[in-house]
């Protein structure tokens, strides 16, 4: 059901409405950029949502900006308030949003298609915070900021809504019989329109993951392409790949230095040796990928590996081996060499890709992702090649690049929709 509209100017917005049929009327109201948002309903969730939606139209990118507080105690511990954005107001309309909740908790959500179920991402940042919600083409993302402190990243989704979208302010009593008053301030919305994909900026984010607790700190932004940071082995120094060449940081965030690598123009695959000294690359001064090793300050770098195409991906607790993927003769497999130098020694050779060697901390096996069961998967095999078993086997993804923990209790690797192919750009991707 999609009831009247009231058309008036409220502060930025210039519309006020319930959205499905909440049991209680919602209102809205705007002094000295004070926002006053009251709504009831029974949730924003499963189909149809129930709740109150102060908002304009807004077309193309948008940023959506405020304070969000419930000024009354008590209420239901799921009642929600927070910035949207929505194809409509049709109750199960597609629609983003980021919500603080009744009990401090804050997430984002996404529903892709009318009628569809609702995804989200929680972050353990707690209110009271400043939400951000905003959309670049296809990708929705959202960001929270503690009072005084820096926006961390919640997380992202891509979710295709129409070009103009309902941009505003909502709140959602989870209460059908109650309604629940949120306080907006420092509210701020921006469109810029529809922009074209090839005059998009390239940003990218450096971020670290506490284990624990799940909260996201942003390390690095810039407009640019960079990826693939490790850490140094005293976990005070990142260092990433960023246009053909590595670059460290502190791990609290600073100015990124180069590294001098030589001539070599660098692909993503680098890592550290386990006594910190040594790095290892891929990379050639023209042509295909090689592997190279070169102080981890820098200087001339040392080939290891001359055939191509050839990606390192792991290095052995022992320091002695190289672990890297290899196309020889038209397949591509797991290949391992001695770190000085030497004949290469082929471990895998099941038909399809094996890919991104990462050693165990006790050098007992070698974690792998193959496709070779007809979906990239994370196995692992002996380092001699001996034993391959599966290891990521549950519901169907494709995954891939596993990396197990400092002390050998977990895996961390990434995970695609299963219907993607390889690893390629502008796709939504977990880390699990």
């Amino acid at each position: 059901m999609i009831v009247p509209v009231l058309l008036l100017a409220i502060g930025v917005f210039d519309r006020a409405q319930d959205i499905g049929t909440p049991a209680r009327k919602g209102s809205a109201r705007a002094q000295r950029g004070v926002y006053r948002v009251t709504g009831g309903g029974g949730n924003i969730w499963a189909s149809p949502d129930a709740f109150h939606l102060v908002s304009r139209a807004a077309k193309g990118d948008v940023s959506l900006t405020a304070d969000v507080a419930f000024p009354k105690a008590g209420g239901h511990a799921k009642r929600k308030a927070g910035v949207m954005l929505r194809a409509g107001a049709e109750g199960d309309a597609p629609y983003a949003d980021v919500l603080m909740h009744g009990d401090g908790s804050i997430a984002l959500q996404v529903r892709r298609v009318k009628g569809g179920a609702t995804e989200s991402i929680a972050t353990s940042i707690k209110a009271p915070a400043t939400l951000r919600l905003e959309r670049h083409g296809d990708v929705i993302s959202a960001e929270v900021r503690k009072p005084g402190g820096a926006f961390q990243p919640v997380g992202a989704f891509t979710l295709a809504l129409p070009e103009t979208v309902q941009a505003g302010l909502a709140v959602c009593a989870h209460d059908d019989k109650a309604s629940e008053t949120a306080v907006f301030r420092n509210v701020t919305l921006t469109s810029k329109g529809i922009v074209d994909a090839k005059a998009r900026v390239v940003e990218s984010t450096l971020e670290t993951v506490d284990i624990e607790t799940g909260e996201r700190r942003i390390v690095h932004r810039a407009r640019t392409h960079f990826e693939a940071p490790n850490w140094t082995r005293d976990g005070r120094t990142l260092i990433y790949n960023g246009g053909g060449r590595l670059w460290r940081i502190p791990a609290e965030g600073g100015t990124p230095q180069a590294i001098d690598t030589g001539a070599l123009r660098l692909n993503n695959d680098h890592g550290i040796s386990p006594d910190g000294t040594v790095l290892a690359l891929s990379g050639a001064e023209s042509g295909q990928s090689q592997i190279f090793t070169v102080p981890i300050t820098g200087g001339t770098p040392k080939q290891i590996v001359s055939a191509r195409p050839s990606y390192w991906h792991g290095w052995s607790p022992d320091g002695k081996t190289l672990a890297y993927c290899a196309q020889r003769n038209g397949e591509y497999d797991i290949y391992t060499v001695p770190v000085g130098g030497g004949e290469e020694k082929r471990i895998t050779n099941a038909p399809g890709l094996d890919d991104g060697p990462d050693y165990s901390p006790d050098g007992q096996w070698i974690y792998i992702n193959s496709e070779r069961s007809g979906l990239m998967r994370i196995w692992r095999i002996r380092p001699d090649g001996s034993v391959q078993e599966l290891v990521s086997d549950g519901p169907p993804t494709a995954d891939w690049f596993a990396h197990p923990s400092p002390d050998g209790k977990h895996i961390v690797y990434l995970s695609f929709d299963q219907s993607v192919k390889g690893h390629p750009p502008n796709k939504d991707v977990q880390l699990r």
